[in-house]
This record gives C-alpha cells, sequence and structure tokens, in this order.
C-alpha cells in the first residue's frame, strides 16, 4: 500500500505524523548568531491543528509580531494571555484577581522559568510551598486555574507542546474549615446592638437575606418591591483598579453583574424587615431634603447622607463596631451563613436555599452546609418512624 502523501499546502512549512499518531509542523524563523536556521516545532492532534498554528506563526512573522518561544518567559506570556486574551472577557474585579494573584504569587516563584523549560514539578513546588505557608486551598485552586488557562492558550499558540499544570495535584485540606453561625441568642444580641443605627435596616436585610456586602450596597429601590414582599439581586458594588493613566484615581467604585446567571435572583423579605425598608425609605428621604443641591441620586437602597454609594471599607467599619458592642467575634459574611442555617433548620428544601443564595449548584450549598444536615437527616427517620410505630417489632413467633 502506497505511503500517504506529506505534501503541505503552501506556507504551512513542514507537516508530518508521527509514529505515536501526533502531527508536527516546522518553519524556519530566521537564524542564530551562527548564521545557521533556527526552526520552530508545532503539535497537533490533527494536521488541520498543525496547519493553523504555522500559519498564525507564519502571519505573526510577517507582521513582526513573532515571539521566539525558545526566549518566552512565563511572566512575560501570563502578561500578554492576561492583557491580550482576559482582558475583554473578564469582570474588572475577576480581572483585578487575577492580576493580583499572577503579579504577588505566581511571577515572584516561577515567573523567571522559560515557558518552554516549565515543568510539572515547578508547578507543583509553587503550590506545595503556597499551602505550606498557610495560603488558603482557595486560593491555591484559583492560581491553578490562571495557570492551566494561559498554558492551555499558549498550546493552542503552539508556544508549548504540553499543558503542564495538567500533570500536578492540589493540595488537600486535612480537616474541613467550620463556617461561623451565629446561634439564636448571638443573633438577638446583634440585632439589639443596632440600635441606634444609621444602616440598622441594612444589617437587618443583610441577615435576612443572606445577601453579600457587595449585593446589599448595590440595591437599589426599584429592586425592592415593598407591594410583593421582595429584592431583585442585579448587580454588586466593589472597589477595582482603574487601569487608566489619564484618571485621577488609581481605583474606583464600580457596579457589574453576578459572575453567573444564578446570582441574578429574587429573594422574598419578612414583613418586619418590610417596615424598617419603608421607614428607612422616609428618613432618606427626609436627608435628600437636607442635603439640597449637594445630593446625588442614585437610586440606592443604602447610601450615604449625600446620596453617594457607601464604601465597602467604611461600612465594614461600622460592622465591627456593631459586633464590638454585641462581644461577637464574626465577619460580615457570618450573616449569610446563618440566614442559609436558619433556613435549613427550618427543613427548607437545601435546592430552596441554593437559588436563595445564589449558588450555581447545589453541591456547593450541600458542602458548605453540611453540618446542618445531620439535624435534617434525623428529623426525616423521625417522620418515617411514625409509619411503623403500631409494627409489633419481636412479631409473633408462636
Amino acid at each position: 500500500m502506497p505511503a500517504k502523501s506529506k505534501k503541505r499546502g503552501n506556507n504551512e512549512g513542514s507537516i508530518y505524523r508521527r509514529k505515536d499518531g501526533l502531527w508536527c509542523g516546522q518553519i524556519t524563523i530566521g537564524r542564530d548568531e551562527s548564521g545557521k536556521q533556527k526552526r520552530q516545532y508545532f503539535y497537533g492532534k490533527t494536521r488541520q491543528e498543525v496547519a493553523d498554528k504555522i500559519a498564525k506563526a507564519l502571519n505573526d512573522l510577517k507582521n513582526g509580531v513573532y515571539v521566539d518561544p525558545a526566549r518566552l518567559l512565563l511572566k512575560d506570556w501570563l502578561n500578554t494571555w492576561l492583557w491580550e486574551y482576559k482582558k475583554q472577557t473578564l469582570r474588572p474585579s475577576t480581572f483585578q484577581d487575577y492580576e493580583s494573584l499572577i503579579n504577588n504569587h505566581i511571577v515572584p516563584a516561577i515567573g523567571h522559568y522559560k515557558l518552554k523549560d516549565l515543568r510539572p514539578e515547578h508547578l507543583q513546588a509553587l503550590y506545595n510551598s503556597k499551602y505550606g505557608n498557610g495560603l488558603s486551598l482557595s486560593t491555591i485552586k484559583h492560581i491553578h486555574v490562571i495557570l492551566h488557562s494561559a498554558l492551555d492558550q499558549a498550546l493552542k499558540n503552539g508556544l508549548v507542546v504540553r499543558n503542564v499544570s495538567e500533570a500536578t495535584t492540589l493540595p488537600k485540606t486535612k480537616t474541613k474549615n467550620e463556617i461561623r453561625v451565629l446561634t439564636l441568642q448571638e443573633q438577638q444580641r446583634f440585632i439589639a446592638a443596632l440600635e441606634g443605627e444609621r444602616l440598622r435596616p441594612a444589617f437587618l436585610l443583610a441577615l435576612a437575606s443572606g445577601v453579600r456586602l457587595g449585593e446589599l450596597l448595590a440595591l437599589k429601590w426599584d429592586c425592592v418591591n415593598l407591594k410583593e414582599g421582595t429584592i431583585t439581586i442585579k448587580r454588586s458594588l466593589r472597589r477595582i483598579k482603574t487601569y487608566d493613566k489619564n484618571l485621577p484615581t488609581k481605583t474606583m467604585l464600580a457596579f457589574q453583574e453576578p459572575k453567573t446567571a444564578a446570582g441574578i435572583r429574587t429573594i422574598p423579605v419578612p414583613p418586619v424587615i418590610l417596615e424598617e425598608l419603608k421607614e428607612h425609605r422616609k428618613r432618606q428621604l427626609e436627608e435628600r431634603l437636607q442635603a439640597g443641591s449637594l445630593y446625588e441620586d442614585n437610586n440606592l437602597v443604602f447610601a450615604t447622607e449625600l446620596g453617594t454609594p457607601i464604601e465597602p471599607r467604611n461600612f465594614l467599619r461600622v460592622f465591627y463596631r456593631i459586633i464590638e458592642k454585641a462581644n461577637l467575634d464574626i465577619n460580615f459574611h457570618a450573616l449569610r451563613h446563618t440566614y442559609a442555617t436558619r433556613l435549613l433548620e427550618a427543613n427548607e428544601h437545601p435546592k430552596v436555599v441554593q437559588e436563595l443564595l445564589g449558588h450555581n449548584d447545589i453541591s456547593t450549598t450541600l458542602n458548605i452546609y453540611s453540618h446542618v444536615m445531620p439535624e435534617i437527616k434525623k428529623a426525616a427517620a423521625m417522620k418515617l418512624n411514625n409509619l411503623f410505630e403500631n409494627i409489633n417489632i419481636k412479631g409473633n413467633h408462636s
């Protein structure tokens, strides 16, 4: 049987299939200092994949933007990947988080390696070192996601032969961190400590709806239905970098949409909290009249006395003053955990709790609140017990 033709198309370079089934291609990218030709190799599962990589490389050579993989450092590729491939697709806050993880954790440890020389053990040592120094497993997972995505793009671009992040193993926590939930007594102490606070309704709403800090501070009156007794979460507020040299400040407060569709949700609010919101609305209108032309109407439910968005850090300062008064040691997220726990304790279905919290997957809800599940299972068993109460367990053995 005649061998298959290896004839290449125009400008494809040389493409052939190796014995292991992988397709390989090569092109000349110039000459080294001794005048010897320098070749760049490309690999793929199909001939077309290799041909596409070669075509891109040839086009980059033609336009003078080709980067020699032999000299490309990981830190330089991460910068290119972040700004050229991710900037337009990530939320501003996520982009900022990615940049922070790259600059503070990845680049200082392994950024000096040439991209082509990067090995699984380099990444593995990074993960292990960070874990050993107390970095949370969640943060390490985010670092892995960044590296995996960046190296996957490098593979598509023909800069590397394989994605070495796939040969790594993430550390596993030995014990699961216990989440902090207010007891009923602590919950009452917290509510009592809110007396006289201007933002009392904000903290009550957080405890009664489980919304996140950014979601609470981004809530607008057109998303509050006092008649139906609901609030609708559509956005969150966060301080982010501007990355614009023409702006007077390096950071700004920005509203942004939730990460997933599940984050957009409507939450029923207890009637007693609705009354608090109504009274809060009246006081807010009084503040607007007092401020006059200085007032900036952003239609925010919780704003400064001049109507501007509340800086999250300033809001948290108020929160920590309140919990000190209540003699509690919690963070703001504990209010969200308490809300979810109270619902599950009241035998609300986990699927409903998932939707109210805005979790994308019910497994997230079940994993976080597994501490409540034993009591729910016990209650279910007691319900079944009622069906068997009249059974003679010993039976008749006459």
